[in-house]
């Protein structure tokens, strides 16, 4: 039999309220969630592995809207291969996008971190300030 856990249980392993999973039923992207005879609900590996899926596309940046279509879609695969693949080709574009930006923003921390480091060290020697235009980025 497969392992059950409580809302809280789950809540604890996600880091997400028991709202939003609340939510995320409602809006049918988390589905088929057993109650026990007091009404609670019990969560199951699927859901567990679901909410995995879930988390991760939300972290890239999905919304529900795009959640809700990719979990239709799969309940039909063959059928909609087509829509999955543009879907997850979509999302890997955006994620391709944030990854640049946060390199270029990475990139300006690590220029401005050698420069008050530098500052540091030259008050430390009490020596001449370094100038920012030697540190800055290109845009």
């Amino acid at each position: 039999m497969d392992k059950q856990y409580s809302i809280r249980e789950v809540s604890a392993k996600f880091n997400l309220s028991a709202s939003t999973l609340r939510y995320y039923e409602e809006v049918g992207i988390l589905t088929d969630i057993p109650r026990n005879s007091s009404g609670k609900r019990i969560y199951l590996e699927k859901h567990i592995n679901r909410l995995k899926t879930i988390c991760c596309f939300k972290n890239t940046g999905m919304s529900i809207a795009q959640l809700q279509e990719f979990f239709q879609y799969e309940q039909q695969e063959p059928s909609h291969i087509d829509d999955i693949l543009k879907l997850l080709t979509n999302q890997k574009n955006h994620i391709l996008t944030q990854l640049a930006k946060m390199q270029h923003n990475y990139k300006h921390i690590q220029k401005k971190l050698a420069y008050y480091q530098a500052m540091k060290t030259a008050v430390d020697n009490h020596t001449a300030l370094p100038n920012w235009q030697d540190y800055k980025c290109d845009n």
